[in-house]
C-alpha cells in the first residue's frame, strides 16, 4: 500500500470550531464596531444627556409672543407698500388742513399748524390700529390661524404678536409725521421729557385701540368687511372731535360727543404736553381740564376690556 493510501484520515471538524459563539444581548450593540460603550440590559442612553431648560410660564408666554412679533415684523419688511401707504394718507392730512385750509380755519388764540398737529398725530394712532383688525380677519380667511393652532403656543401670542406690529409701525409713522409737521412749521414747546411724554401717551392709546380693531376683525365675516366696519369707528372719533376744529364750534349734540369723546381728550393732552395749546379758553368739562389722566383711564379700561374679550374671541375660533 502506497503511502498516499496509508495516511490516516483528517480529524473531522466539530460545529463548535465553525459556528460562532452565540451572544447575548448584553454583548451586541447597534453601535458594535464603534468606540462608544455598549449599554447593559435595562440601561438608557437618554440618561446622559444634560437636562432640558426648563421654562416658566412667563418666559414661554414671552417667548412666543416675541416669535409671532418678529413675524409680523418680517411681513413689513417684505411688503414696504404697508409702511408707505400707511404714512402717506396723513401727510396728506397735514398739507390739505394746513396748505388748504389753514387760511380759512381761525383758532382763537393759536396758529391754526399749532392746534392742527396734535389731531393729526391722534388720528395717526388710531387709524394705524387698523392694521390689527385687518391683518386677524386676513389671517383667519386664509388659514394661517389653523397653522398656529397645530402648535404648541400661547394662545394670545398671535394677538400679542399683531398688536406689538402695529405699535412698531405706529412708531415709525409717528417719526415721518413729526418731521412733515416740523417741515410746515410746526414746533414743541415744552421740555423734552413732556415731548416724550406726550409720544409715549399717543403710543400707549394707539397700542390699547389696537385690540378694539382685533377684536372687530375677529368677528366680520371677511376682510373685505373690516375697512367698511372700521370707517364706522374711526370717523366719528376722529372728526366728532377738536383734532381739527374747536369743539365749541359745533352744534350743541356734537360739541358734548366731542368733549366726551376719548380721542378729544388724547389730543388735547398731547397739545398740552407739545405746549400747543395757546391763550383760548379751556372747557369748562372734566376730560377736558384733565385730559392726561382721562387719556391713561381710558387706556387701562381699553386693555382690561378688550384684551380678554379679544383672547376668548381667539380661543373660540381656535377651538372649531
Amino acid at each position: 500500500m502506497s503511502p498516499r493510501h496509508s495516511a490516516a484520515p483528517p480529524e473531522p471538524t466539530t460545529p463548535e470550531s465553525t459556528t460562532p459563539e452565540p451572544t447575548t444581548p448584553e454583548q451586541t450593540s447597534p453601535q458594535q464596531g464603534r468606540d462608544e460603550p455598549v449599554l447593559a440590559r435595562g440601561e438608557s442612553r437618554v440618561g446622559t444627556l444634560p437636562p432640558l431648560p426648563t421654562w416658566n410660564p412667563f418666559s414661554l408666554w414671552y417667548s412666543d409672543g416675541w416669535t409671532v412679533t418678529k413675524r409680523n415684523l418680517i411681513k413689513i419688511k417684505r411688503s414696504p407698500d404697508m409702511l408707505v401707504f400707511a404714512v402717506i394718507q396723513p401727510i396728506m392730512f397735514v398739507l390739505l388742513f394746513s396748505q388748504v385750509y389753514g387760511g380759512a380755519i381761525a383758532v382763537e388764540g393759536s396758529d391754526y399748524t399749532q392746534f392742527l398737529m396734535a389731531g393729526i398725530f391722534a388720528q395717526t394712532v388710531v387709524f394705524g390700529a387698523t392694521f390689527s383688525g385687518a391683518a386677524m380677519a386676513l389671517d383667519l380667511k386664509e388659514g394661517i390661524i389653523d397653522r398656529f393652532r397645530s402648535l404648541p403656543m400661547n394662545a394670545s401670542a398671535v394677538l400679542i404678536g399683531r398688536t406689538n406690529g402695529d405699535l412698531v409701525l405706529n412708531t415709525i409713522s409717528m417719526i415721518i409725521m413729526m418731521a412733515t409737521g416740523l417741515a410746515v412749521g410746526w414746533r414743541v414747546n415744552t421740555s423734552p421729557a413732556e415731548f416724550l411724554a406726550g409720544v409715549g401717551l399717543l403710543l400707549l392709546f394707539g397700542y390699547a385701540f389696537s385690540w378694539v380693531m382685533a377684536l372687530l376683525g375677529m368677528s366680520v365675516k371677511s376682510p373685505e368687511v373690516i375697512n367698511n366696519a372700521s370707517f364706522l369707528i374711526l370717523f366719528p372719533l376722529t372728526f366728532v372731535s377738536n383734532a381739527f376744529v374747536p369743539s365749541e364750534t359745533l352744534p350743541t349734540p356734537l360739541r358734548v360727543f366731542a368733549e366726551w369723546n376719548p380721542v378729544s381728550s388724547l389730543v388735547q393732552a398731547v397739545r398740552q404736553l407739545f405746549g400747543n395749546l395757546g391763550t383760548a379758553p379751556v372747557p369748562d368739562i372734566w376730560t377736558m381740564q384733565n385730559p392726561i389722566l382721562t387719556v391713561l383711564i381710558g387706556i387701562t379700561v381699553m386693555l382690561l376690556v378688550f384684551v380678554p374679550l379679544c383672547i376668548r374671541k381667539f380661543a373660540s375660533i381656535s377651538s372649531r
